[in-house]
């Protein structure tokens, strides 16, 4: 590969482009990686990482609260939330640190400087330097939505600004539907603030089982939270120290903080993509084929940048498979179905296939397995909660196609269910596996009724 500067090079040192610039140096490729801000992306810096220690952090109220019913007092109980920012921005810069000694580790550059193509083989780097690369990686994953024709848009925040907020509001307004709304409505609930859902649909987490969607709904409401579905914000203005958001619907009332989470734009302005011709999608993304390559042969790109699947597993598996592939002589595909997901709302959902809905619309005849029950911790804490747990199966060939679980530890369980349903498991292979009593994953190889509705 003699004649150019690199082998690779990666714009965007996040999960997916670090992953693959680590194994593309381990083939033996001479590896340059591009970051502008800091080494982690989207998930280490500002999403899965920091969001899910807000989520322990936000459930400990709960949790103080049940103890009473065990024989614990929980008196003089305080939250600071400065303690909790400096710790997280604590734990953010050792996994920053982490992330970049894997990366040199593995004898790839690492160029803190933003990168953009000035060529099907070219980069330019924001000090002026232009270097070559047989082939290009485009990890630049994606950013909050702010929709810009709202009138006092400039006055939200996003998901990005809400963990450094100085100082926690009494009201927030979160617009949208999806995990980041219904996430940080738990998290801002939990620690206190008083919480509003907007949502223009006709509920939230579009997409997932409509059961699970409705029980989520339910008990988000149970812990104070004030969901409005089928409504948006049509304007925002400035209001004290706060702001009074007006609504499409007529009405008004005041915040102290707007956050808009209604989904995320691929990162790919002044890329110059453009400028080389490279396919995009209709979203605006990078149009790759299976093998993550765009329409220009030597540019390829992963991530959320490619708008296929945008979950952190699915961007280190597409960059890995990237590497094996072009560096590696394996032919490495990412199977982007049947890929297990968490929702960290409180209560938490774990899902893995083919939803209810999904299946009746593929599938002739479909069987459902389901049961809504009181969580054991719940008898004694006195809690008003309940867990739910669903299996879609092929009622023809007996296949589980599908599982959606609403409650605590959900996403643990996804986890491993999903190898099952990866594997074919049928329903006669949860039947016959013995459960592990007493827990709420023995409902899941317990469960003989079908639901008739």
């Amino acid at each position: 590969m003699s004649g150019f500067d690199y082998d690779l090079f990666v714009i965007g040192a996040g999960s997916g482009g670090v992953r693959a610039g680590r194994i593309a140096a381990r083939h033996g490729a001479r590896v340059a990686v591009a970051e502008e801000y800091r080494v982690g992306g989207t998930c280490v810096i500002r999403g899965c990482v920091p969001k899910k220690l807000f989520v322990y952090a936000s459930k400990f109220a709960e949790e103080f609260e049940d103890a009473v019913g065990f024989g614990w007092t929980s008196e003089k109980v305080a939250f600071d939330w400065s303690t909790l920012i400096a710790n997280k921005d604590r734990e953010i810069d050792r996994l920053n640190k982490a992330y970049i000694r894997n990366l040199e580790g593995a004898g790839a550059e690492l160029i803190h400087e933003r990168a953009v193509l000035d060529g099907p083989n070219a980069v330019m780097l924001a000090s002026g330097r232009r270097v070559t690369a047989r082939y290009i990686l485009v990890a630049t994953g994606a950013s909050p939505f702010v929709p810009r024709h709202l009138p006092g848009h400039e006055l939200a925040i996003t998901s990005n600004e809400a963990f450094h907020l100085e100082r926690l509001p009494s009201r927030i307004v979160i617009v949208g539907g999806g995990y980041i709304a219904v996430e940080f409505a738990g998290i801002f609930s939990g620690l206190g603030v008083e919480t509003v859902l907007v949502c223009r649909g006709e509920q939230i987490l579009r997409g997932f089982d409509d059961e699970i969607r409705n029980h989520l709904a339910a008990e988000m409401k149970k812990k104070g939270i004030e969901i409005r579905t089928r409504t948006d914000v049509a304007r925002i203005e400035r209001s004290g120290d706060g702001v009074r958001v007006g609504m499409n619907d007529g009405t008004a009332f005041g915040a102290g903080q707007v956050m808009f989470a209604t989904g995320r734009i691929p990162n790919v302005t002044g890329l110059g993509l453009d400028r080389l011709g490279v396919e995009m999608t209709a979203h605006m993304a990078v149009k790759v084929d299976a093998y993550s390559q765009s329409s220009v042969p030597s540019i390829y790109a992963v991530g959320d940048v490619t708008n296929r699947v945008n979950l952190t597993p699915v961007a280190i598996r597409e960059g890995h498979a990237f590497a094996d592939t072009v560096f590696g002589g394996k032919d490495v595909k990412v199977d982007h179905s049947l890929v297990p997901t968490a929702v960290f709302s409180q209560p938490e959902v774990g899902t893995v296939g083919l939803t209810e809905e999904q299946a009746r619309q593929g599938f002739r005849a479909v069987d459902i397995y389901k049961t809504s029950f009181r969580p054991m911790k719940h008898t004694l804490s006195g809690r008003d909660e309940r867990m739910l747990m669903k299996l879609v199966v092929d009622a023809e060939t007996d296949r589980v196609l599908g599982c959606h679980i609403c409650g605590p530890d959900a996403g643990e369980m996804a986890q491993l269910l999903g190898i099952a349903v990866r594997m074919g498991a049928t329903k006669a292979d949860f039947d016959a596996t013995l459960a592990v009593h007493p827990t709420a994953a023995e409902e899941l190889v317990t469960l003989r009724e079908k639901w008739k509705g």
